[in-house]
């Protein structure tokens, strides 16, 4: 009888040590969040020929790449804005950046509800490194803060940096922000303007790129020496981000976290020349989007599904198990990271409210897996700026080289827009021949109009009324 209670007993211990066990491995995903400043698809998963990034490659090829993501907004704190909300940019408050001098910041009813601040009441221990660049600081509760955005181009160090995060003692899971600076553009005198890209930083990368060695942005056909040296530049800061992303990976691996541990990369828009960021084309608003999520997301999965960055927040949530606040935009990915086919959404929606402070040149705009269309609310009236971070495309366009060309009508179009833009994505996924108005394509821009009048409604866009757009030119710009 004895015998059968010791064995009765130690089964009973092994069970709770066992479900111990279970329950361990059951806690919720740690999240790590990395985004890059300025980064187009100008990967070598995406396709890109000029320079090879191995370390994002392999992180693509160990869990979803999506083909098709846009950001919300093509200009950083809008941007981050809706990564950190969940919602458009229109309707979270960031219509700018922070430092436009227009005191742009979420609104005081979200200022509660952002990912880290949502995260820590579910018992999280934050982290981030680099820039946060959404308004106000103060609704970002982070535990942790690592290297400043100042520093992120010194890629060891945030890997130095990072991995003490990691590090720290503790059985709460964690969410920890990498925001590399890279490939954004520098400038040595902020008074002179003159702006450029750290070729070399710490020796890295450790072959660069030489002027001319880059060809000219498909987006912009530009073949100017001081444009081409630029783009050469923009590469050797991207073989430098992926250079730094190696690194941050090799020292989650190192804290054995790597297992449980949700990974999201993405750009927090397009590259910064002319028709680029700052605008509705597809260079602007599409970015690359890695996704490893253990246990959900199968390795090597490309997906056509239409993704948003107003879904990096509902994503986080599901995949951590948090309840989501009501009225968010974006949705959770697991359904389309778990099988490629599943029911998804059929249109995928950018916007522009401000860069600066000024000119206000809002625009909406609506693509399906083909066309796509572009509505700037005040063509006519306004024009939108023709340069971004001191490149001088447009100014190159109007040269004689480019007479009769189609590069030259593509930057008249860009520089003073009509109300609609329809372009074939398929026939011409650089956006040169505007389509709008054609006849034949007549079903075809009816009804991206009234899905995008939808979406405005449904979002609650303050600009999708005549009195909306009239009420935000009085309060913001300057006679």
């Amino acid at each position: 009888m004895k015998i059968f209670w010791w064995c009765l007993g130690f089964v009973l211990w092994l069970g709770v040590g066992m479900i111990g066990e279970g329950a361990e491995k059951r806690l919720p995903l740690n999240v790590l969040f990395i985004t890059t400043d300025d980064l187009g698809l100008q990967l070598s998963c995406y396709g890109d020929k000029v320079i090879k990034t191995p370390h994002l490659d392999a992180l693509a090829a160990s869990g979803a790449r999506f083909e098709v993501a846009y950001v919300a907004q093509a200009s950083c704190s809008p941007s981050r804005s809706a990564m950190f909300t969940g919602l458009y940019p229109h309707a979270n408050g960031q219509y700018g950046l922070t430092n436009a001098g227009k005191g742009f910041a979420l609104h005081e009813e979200y200022r509660e509800q952002t990912l880290p601040a949502l995260l820590k009441k579910q018992g999280y221990r934050t982290g981030i490194i680099g820039k946060l660049h959404v308004a106000p600081e103060k609704c970002f509760p982070f535990d942790y803060k690592g290297v400043p955005g100042a520093r992120t181009r010194f890629v060891k160090e945030v890997a130095q940096s990072a991995s003490k995060f990691f590090r720290q003692k503790g059985k709460e899971p964690f969410f920890l922000m990498v925001n590399y600076s890279d490939p954004h553009a520098s400038r040595l005198d902020k008074k002179s303007g003159d702006w450029f890209f750290e070729r070399q930083v710490e020796g890295l990368p450790d072959n660069p790129l030489e002027p001319g060695e880059a060809p000219p942005w498909p987006f912009q056909g530009i073949e100017e020496p001081e444009t081409l040296e630029n783009i050469a530049n923009y590469y050797n800061c991207v073989m430098r981000v992926d250079i730094g992303v190696g690194m941050l990976l090799d020292e989650l691996k190192k804290s054995g976290r790597h297992n449980d541990t949700l990974v999201i990369f993405i750009g927090d828009h397009g590259p910064p020349f002319a028709r680029g960021k700052t605008t509705c084309y597809e260079a602007g608003l599409r970015v690359p989007f890695l996704v490893r999520w253990p246990g959900v997301s199968k390795k090597g999965t490309v997906s056509s599904a239409l993704v948003s960055t107003v879904d990096i927040l509902p994503t986080v949530l599901d995949a951590v198990g948090a309840p989501l606040p009501e009225g968010l935009h974006g949705e959770s990915l697991r359904p389309v990271l778990a099988k490629n086919d599943a029911p998804w959404r059929d249109y995928l929606v950018g916007e522009f409210q401000f860069h600066g402070g000024e000119p206000f040149y809002p625009r909406r705009a609506i693509r399906d897996g083909r066309f796509k269309l572009i509505h700037n609310l005040r063509a006519g009236e306004a024009r939108p700026s023709t340069g971004v971070d001191g490149d001088k495309a447009y100014a190159a366009s109007l040269t004689e080289p480019y007479n009769g060309t189609d590069v030259r009508a593509a930057f008249e179009t860009f520089a003073n827009p009509p109300e609609f833009e329809l372009y074939d994505l398929e026939a011409d996924p650089i956006e040169f021949h505007n389509l709008a108005g054609l006849p034949e394509l007549r079903e075809e821009e009816a009804r991206l109009k009234s899905e995008l009048a939808a979406w405005q409604r449904e979002t609650d866009d303050p600009l999708r009324e005549a009195e909306g757009l009239t009420s935000w030119v009085s309060q913001y710009v300057k006679e």
